[in-house]
This record gives structure tokens, sequence and C-alpha cells, in this order.
């Protein structure tokens, strides 16, 4: 698959959350091939740390730096956005991806602990990021990029759990709010809506498991993590100068057929049992037995 189109990014600085696998992973590799500086941010150090070295691998370690966090704390975004500035002089684009399948499960089930917890990480987890990425670009006075990772669960029913696809659609709506407010400094923001993308946090390891599950999608082939990091490239590149407050769905034309990417009704694997996804974190993930 081509990734880079020359080196658009040279001189900038992009933080990328959630950079320890995934979507994460790859944009931190496509931006970094295309002469962009890197900061790899992941609450797992330890996969953070894989990234840059497979950045090194490939040639473009020189240009990366990582840091462990907590998107959902404040500090720690002080932090990610500190090492930007502070390591490579200025920050130009974050891309704020980080995230959790969540709480899932009946709502009658699902307990407020979990709720929190999957608001935390997705719209708190943006809402920080924003806000301290946001000063930071604002400072050098040439305008930027914030594109954060929604998803088309927070656009249509069916493709995600109760919380999941609540926080999702905060999400979207705050991209709106924040392209309004932060238009005068020429920062533009937006958001990509993956569909069925093969990720750590959706196939847990056995892809091969997850797609015999999933119902096909118009697109032939499988989404793959390099293609949302596309859009996201895109997003920040000049050739989206006019472009902001939008979500950019790419999901093979799911949406187009109609969701019910985990069944419906009782048939919903979602709604059997109750529990938490806590992702690729390096936490346990949690499924309770209910008695019923």
């Amino acid at each position: 698959m081509s990734t880079a189109s020359g080196r658009r990014f040279e001189g900038k600085t992009i933080l990328i959350t959630g950079a320890g696998s995934g979507i994460g992973r790859a944009a931190a590799m496509r931006f970094a091939g295309e002469g962009a500086q890197v900061v790899i941010a992941d609450y797992n150090g330890t996969a953070a740390d894989e990234t840059a070295q497979l950045a090194a691998q490939r040639g473009l370690g020189a240009a990366v730096a990582t840091v462990r966090g907590d998107v959902s704390v404040e500090a720690d975004n002080v932090a990610m956005v500190d090492l930007a500035v502070a390591r490579f002089g200025r920050l130009d684009f974050a891309f704020l991806n980080a995230g959790v399948g969540g709480a899932f499960g009946p709502i009658a089930e699902t307990s407020v602990e979990d709720w929190d917890y999957t608001f935390h990480v997705l719209v708190r987890g943006v809402f920080l990021g924003a806000k301290h990425c946001s000063q930071a670009i604002r400072r050098h006075g040439q305008g930027g990029a914030l594109v954060a990772t929604a998803s088309i669960a927070g656009l249509a029913g069916g493709a995600g759990s109760h919380a999941y696809s609540a926080a999702k659609a905060a999400v979207v709506s705050l991209t709106r709010s924040l392209a309004v407010e932060l238009a005068e400094y020429r920062i533009r923001v937006n958001s990509v809506a993956p569909g069925t993308i093969m990720t750590p946090l959706l196939h847990r390891g056995r892809p091969e498991k997850i797609q015999s599950v999933l119902p096909p999608q118009p697109w032939p082939d499988h989404g793959e993590p390099e293609n949302i990091a596309a859009v996201a490239a895109f997003l920040c590149s000049d050739d989206a100068a006019f472009i902001t407050g939008e979500t950019i769905v790419a999901d093979g034309g799911r949406i187009a057929q109609g969701i019910a990417l985990f069944g419906t009704g009782a048939g919903n694997v979602l709604m059997q049992r109750p529990g938490v996804n806590r992702g690729s974190t390096g936490e346990p993930s949690e499924l309770r037995n209910t008695g019923r």
C-alpha cells in the first residue's frame, strides 16, 4: 500500500495519542514518512516504544519521541504537549486518536464506573488534548490542525454499544464546536469516522474470527489502519486547507448499506453479557456473569 506523498510535513510536529498500535501506529509511520516530527503517546508505554522501534527500523527514528500518558488526565496531556515543544520546538498538528472499546452489555447492567471510563478516555481525552494542543499551536501563530478519531458508531445505531456510540457522537459534536471556536487562529478541526478496521482493539489478536462474524461491507477489501492514517494525513495537509468542522467517514460503504455490525435485538452479541473493553492499554478487559 502506498503511504507517503513526498515530504509535505517537513519541519512540522504532530502529537499522536494511542500511537502504540493500530491506527495510531499507522499514523505515526505515515507522518514520519512524510517528514513530520512525531510524538508517539500511549497509555501503554511498552507499545509506544515498540512503535518508535519500528520507526527506527524504517529509518525514521531521529524524528520521533515517545511518552506514556493517560489522555483522561490533564497533567499527562500537558506533559505530552510540553515534550513536543521541548523536543521539536513547536506543535503544528494533533491526531487525538486514543481509544478503547469501553462499556458494553445491556444498559440495565452497565455500571456507572464503566460508563465513566468510556467517556473519560473517548471524550474527555479529546477535550483535554484539544485544549492543550490548540494552545501550543496558537503560540507560533501559523495555524495548524486537530484531527480526532470518531466512529461510524457515533453517526448511526447498530455499530457499537450504547456507551461507545454516545461517546463517539460527542466527539463528532465537539469537532464542530471547536472548528468554529478555533477558526480565527487558523486551526482547523476535523474528525475521521472509521468503519470496521482490522486493529487490535477490534480483533483482539484474532482477525480471522472477527472477519467471520461481521457482515460483509460493500467495498471488497478489509479496512486497515493505514486507510485511516491516510485520511488523518490529508486532513492535516494543505490539500484540506478549506475543510474544518467535518467528520470524514472511511467505512468501505457500511453506512451506505445500513449497519448492524453485531446483530440485532436479542441476537446482538454486545447485549449478551456486560463488561468493559480496555483495548490495548495493557489493562485487562472484563466480562461479567449476570446470573440470567
